[in-house]
């Protein structure tokens, strides 16, 4: 009999105690070796606060693990132990992983669509509002968040958080210890991230950002490397995490390149669960000018994480790094006066079909002016827009779609624009702020295709009563915000006389 169980994709945690003099962040090395019949994997332990240490690991297999931990403290060097990993429950997928090259699974398999928002520093709030974020969140269609580690200072972002990620060195907002964290603020963050993976949404960590009067932004490269394995070493088991480098990387203009690859690779050294790796911009000029994006294809990349307005050069950058893309920030919809922060509802809803049928997957964030400068975008709260609704009900067609995903196709109609889909079995396609009363279909192969018309603005499906082929027509109700999916019929039905 096993003394613990802990379901697959689960955390395994193990807890020690041992006295401290000096520094137990930098003093002190722990590490522990997971073994799995022939298998190894290395995790690394940390700090949490009143001479408690703890290892996190997260077993991906069924059946015994043995542990043996190392440490240059005698009290925590070679403990040993054992549990038993279980059949996860029935909401436990797994972690996120690429899959069919351009598109995502959970890690037994299970088709993962993201379709995500943005609450930069929703953790750095008071618990009333974190809550209201969260039960939002839980009847949204959102099922992953970009949020920030470090708090935020910009325009609507004045208030001070509660905690800080370091323990103070002085009276300054800029006198931090950079070699003693504060484990009350990583404990608040890992209880934010359970939260989020027990309403299903994968938290997208951003892990560096210029937005900063605390000085967290331009720490020494060696505290930049060991807040990394910190907080490697406190999320890595959490299935519910994707790590992104930076909230536009490119402003941050003391760092090089080299920083970020070696920054990258930390990461990847560290996280034994290996979870998704991204990094995204700020700057993207002309619309055909991505010049200033950091490389994805670099192999520490997992995935691109883009900002850009013109979603439908997603196909292009598909092409170019071979990755899966998701244009995590294209505008938002709201009222600022800020040019990236008021865009209507229905352009919010057009970009994300738009970026759809180019390949991609598109983020949604909100940004509508509040007497007590509680915009989303930052600090969460409640939606008040137009567009989730309507984010849903396309979430609902991708469902509806393919399990391995949406891939362009080309054109499928004669009205010269794109689609995306599965060549011979679906199609679909985005005609936006076009009207057409009317389509040719120019599909090949001699197959038959039910056809639905799709009004993405109203969320309505209007479908023919029989089945067409390349060379029909179709009436269309000649009005914007428009899309058409056809799905190959089963063979029996017959073509429209």
């Amino acid at each position: 009999m096993h003394a613990q169980t802990v379901e697959r994709w689960g955390i395994f945690e193990l807890e020690m105690h041992s006295p401290h003099t000096g520094n137990p962040f930098v003093d002190v090395r722990l590490q522990a070796e997971f073994r799995q019949k022939n298998r190894v994997v290395e995790v690394d332990g940390f700090y949490d606060g009143d001479g408690i240490y703890r290892l996190r690991f997260a077993p991906d297999s069924e059946g015994e693990w043995a542990f043996v931990t190392q440490s240059n403290v005698s009290e925590l060097d070679h403990r040993t132990g054992s549990f038993l990993c279980t059949t996860p429950s029935a909401d436990n997928h797994g972690p996120v992983r690429v899959a069919h090259t351009y598109h995502f699974a959970y890690a037994d398999g299970t088709p993962y669509r993201p379709i995500g928002t943005t609450c930069y520093a929703w953790i750095h709030q008071e618990n009333e509002l974190e809550q209201q974020t969260l039960e939002t969140l839980r009847q949204s269609p959102f099922n992953k968040l970009r949020m920030c580690v470090f708090p935020k200072h910009y325009t609507y972002n004045a208030n001070e958080p509660e905690l800080y990620p370091f323990e103070h060195a002085g009276t300054g907002l800029q006198d931090w210890d950079f070699n003693r964290f504060n484990p009350r603020f990583f404990q608040h963050l890992e209880r934010r991230v359970s939260d989020l993976g027990q309403i299903g949404i994968e938290a997208d960590i951003i892990l560096f950002h210029p937005y900063d009067r605390w000085g967290f932004s331009t720490m020494s490269a060696p505290d930049n490397d060991r807040y990394l394995r910190y907080i490697v070493a406190r999320l890595a088991a959490y299935r519910n995490v994707w790590w992104s480098l930076a909230n536009e990387y490119d402003l941050m203009k003391h760092l090089e390149e080299a920083d970020w690859d070696r920054f990258f690779q930390i990461i990847q050294m560290h996280d034994p669960t290996q979870h998704l790796r991204s990094i995204h911009n700020f700057a993207w000029l002309e619309a055909h000018d991505w010049h200033s994006f950091y490389d994805h294809g670099k192999p520490w990349v997992t995935h691109c994480s883009i900002q850009h307005a013109h979603v439908d050069l997603a196909h292009l950058w598909r092409n170019q790094y071979g990755k899966p893309v998701v244009v995590d920030e294209v505008c938002y919809e709201g009222d600022l006066p800020n040019g990236w922060g008021n865009i209507t509802a229905e352009e919010m809803v057009r970009r994300c079909w738009e970026g759809t049928v180019h390949g991609a997957y598109v983020g949604h964030s909100e940004t509508y002016l509040a007497p007590d400068d509680v915009i989303w975008w930052s600090k969460g709260g409640a939606l008040r827009g137009g567009s989730p609704a309507r984010i849903a009900f396309l979430r609902a067609i991708l469902e509806e779609g393919p399990t391995d995903g949406l891939n362009p196709v080309g054109e499928f109609t004669n009205t010269h624009i794109t689609g995306a889909g599965k060549t011979g079995e679906y199609y679909l396609t985005y005609f936006g702020v076009r009207q057409p009363a009317e389509i040719t279909l120019v599909v090949r192969g001699g197959q038959y295709y039910h056809v639905d018309i799709i009004d993405t603005w109203n969320m309505t499906v209007d479908s023919l009563p029989e089945p067409v082929t390349n060379g029909i027509s179709v009436h269309l109700p000649g009005r914007p915000y428009l899309a058409v999916r056809l799905r190959r019929t089963s063979g029996n039905d017959q073509p429209l006389s």
